[in-house]
C-alpha cells in the first residue's frame, strides 16, 4: 500500500459497517498506527510529497511532522495525574528530547495559546487533566499534537463519547486546520459526520480499502452504506 500525504485537505477513514452495527476489524486504526510508526508494516511504502520515507517509530513520525491521537483517550492518550499544561507540552518535549526541558515560560505560553484557541474549560493550565470532562480532555489531546506543528494530523475517533458542544468545537477546529493547509486524517464511525465534514472518504473493510469517494452534493451516508453492502454481497 502506498500512502501519499498531500498538502492540505481533510480525509476520513470510516468503519466498514452501517450505523448501529458493532463490528471490528476494518483496519482503520491499524492503518493509522502504521502511518505513525507505532506498528511495523509487513509490506508497502509511505511517500511524503512524492518521496518514499521510512517511518519506523513514533519518534521518526514526529520528526517527519506526523502526529497521531489515539481513539483510546483514557488509557493511551491523557496522562491522568499530570496537569493540562504538562499534557499539552508532552509530545513537543518528547521530540525535543528529555535532557533539554522546555523552559517553564515557554510551556506557559504554549498552554495558554491552545487553551484559548480550543476553548478548553476550565481555562486553568495547572488543573489535573483527569478532572476535566471527556470533551475537554479531547481538546487537550488535540492541543498536544498541534503544538508539534504537524503536516499530517491523524485523529482516531476524536469526537466519540463527548458532549455535543465539545464535538462541534472539535469539528470546527479540524475543518479550520484543513482549510489552512494541514493534512488531516479523521477516523470516524459516524457516517453523517463523515459526509458533513470530509473532502475525500476512504472506506475500509477487512484491512483493505474498498472505495475512495470524492465528497460532493450527491454523496450521503447511504452512499457509504450501499458500498459496504455491495462489497458484502460480492464476498
Amino acid at each position: 500500500m502506498v500512502t501519499h500525504i498531500l498538502p492540505g485537505g481533510l480525509r476520513y477513514l470510516t468503519r466498514s459497517q452501517p450505523p448501529g452495527e458493532v463490528q471490528l476489524g476494518s483496519g482503520r486504526t491499524e492503518l493509522a498506527r502504521l502511518l505513525y510508526g507505532a506498528d511495523k508494516p509487513e509490506s508497502g511504502q509511505i511517500a511524503i510529497d512524492g518521496k518514499d520515507v521510512s517511518i519506523g517509530s513514533p519518534a521518526t513520525a514526529l520528526k517527519d511532522r506526523i502526529a497521531y491521537s489515539t481513539e483510546n483517550r483514557r488509557d493511551e492518550g491523557i496522562i491522568a495525574d499530570l496537569t493540562v499544561r504538562e499534557n499539552i507540552i508532552l509530545a513537543l518535549q518528547a521530540r525535543r528530547g528529555w535532557i533539554r526541558p522546555i523552559p517553564r515560560r515557554e510551556q506557559d505560553a504554549i498552554a495558554k495559546k491552545y487553551i484559548e484557541a480550543l476553548n478548553v474549560r476550565p481555562p486553568d493550565p495547572e488543573k489535573l487533566i483527569k478532572n476535566l470532562s471527556g470533551g475537554n480532555q479531547q481538546k487537550v489531546l488535540l492541543a498536544r499534537w498541534l503544538a508539534t506543528e504537524p503536516r499530517l494530523l491523524i485523529l482516531d475517533e476524536p469526537t466519540r463519547g463527548i458532549d455535543v458542544g465539545a464535538k462541534s468545537e472539535i469539528q470546527e477546529a479540524v475543518v479550520k486546520l484543513a482549510n489552512e493547509g494541514m493534512s488531516v486524517i479523521f477516523i470516524s464511525s459516524e457516517l453523517e459526520e463523515v459526509v458533513r465534514l470530509s473532502q475525500r472518504i476512504l472506506v475500509l473493510k477487512d484491512n483493505r480499502a474498498i472505495a475512495t469517494i470524492a465528497n460532493g452534493p450527491d454523496v450521503s451516508a447511504n452512499t457509504i452504506v450501499d458500498i459496504i453492502a455491495k462489497e458484502g454481497q460480492a464476498a
